[in-house]
């Protein structure tokens, strides 16, 4: 038998029934509940999921960014193999923008007013890089040029706020890759955007993926940017990953209830008539650890073991699961 083990991707990150949890002397929220998912080198996974899921928790998890002094974190996060969770501050540093690093929801917000473009990136290269002034401009100007800002020279001496919001996301984008990550992870980059803009980052970052091999994590409630960019999919519920999977499978033949409800509650070129099929209720409160499916008081196929029972993940594949005690039963 052959084997084709060579053909198989190593896996980049590994996370490990993450829980992040909020606590203060008013509130407490369980953010994110035993989440476990892997990212392969040059793979795109998409995490889908309306706002409050836990997406953009897990994503500053992973790098370590929540307040220390309101943050609970437990589980495992590890990149080829170290651990995040239990790694010392001045590793973390060396990772951070090395190895791993991020775009952000907002530019505007993330960029700092009083220093040019230009200076903010080339201070992360000379800080892992360990190189002159000079070699810093000569990269930033690479990046500018890749990330397809037009008369890059001159935006080098730009501050944030003379950028337009997608000239903005671009330099965001530059400044990320600065430090020539293998992973990035991108936090809803695209949300600020207009439509035209949108579609012109989601190519770009198409490109610059295949172009350095990056494997990254794309945050989005957009179920039309998850089909545009992703390789797999893990549609995030309360806290929880409810459904992952090849992102054709998934899309085609969705099993969790969830799932089914976005897409159906979703325009495309065949709604033309037809009357879209919301989803009832609200998302659940998230103070109390779960105890039960989290999507079962919304859920019409729910019965009472549903609303008593913390679903496993159900096994459909080679890394496809959902999270749902009936399947087989409803569909």
């Amino acid at each position: 038998m052959k084997n084709n083990s060579k053909n198989i991707a190593p896996t980049v990150l590994s996370v490990s029934d993450l829980k992040v949890k909020f606590v203060t002397p008013d509130y407490s929220v369980h953010a994110v509940n035993n989440v476990s998912f892997s990212l392969k080198r040059g793979e795109v996974l998409s995490v889908l999921g309306e706002s409050g899921s836990g997406k953009s928790v897990t994503l500053s998890a992973i790098q370590r960014l929540l307040p220390k002094n309101i943050t609970s974190v437990e589980g495992s996060i590890k990149i080829n193999g170290e651990e995040i969770l239990t790694m010392s501050a001045r590793r973390l540093n060396q990772l951070r923008g090395g190895q791993i690093a991020m775009i952000f929801q907002e530019p505007a917000t993330s960029f700092d007013p009083v220093f040019t473009v230009g200076q903010q990136i080339t201070e992360g290269i000379r800080h892992h890089a360990g190189c002159s002034q000079s070699e810093a401009d000569k990269k930033a100007l690479e990046l500018l040029d890749l990330v397809r800002i037009p008369s890059a020279k001159d935006r080098l001496h730009n501050y944030p706020f003379e950028m337009s919001g997608g000239m903005r996301q671009r330099a965001m984008i530059a400044l990320a890759l600065s430090c020539d990550p293998m992973i990035l992870l991108a936090d809803e980059p695209t949300t600020a955007l207009d439509a035209t803009v949108q579609i012109q980052i989601l190519l770009l970052l198409k490109d610059i993926q295949k172009e350095l091999g990056l494997s990254i994590i794309f945050v989005t409630h957009d179920i039309g940017v998850s089909i545009e960019i992703g390789d797999r999919i893990a549609v995030m519920y309360g806290g929880q990953i409810v459904e992952t999977g090849n992102l054709a499978e998934v899309i085609n033949d969705a099993k969790h209830p969830y799932t089914k409800g976005l897409l159906s509650s979703t325009i495309h070129a065949n709604s033309s008539g037809k009357r879209l099929h919301a989803i009832p209720g609200s998302p659940p409160n998230l103070s109390n650890a779960p105890s039960n499916c989290s999507f079962s008081e919304r859920c019409e196929f729910a019965n009472e073991t549903c609303k008593n029972t913390i679903p496993d993940n159900v096994k459909l594949g080679i890394e496809r699961f959902s999270r749902c005690l009936r399947i087989g039963v409803w569909e």
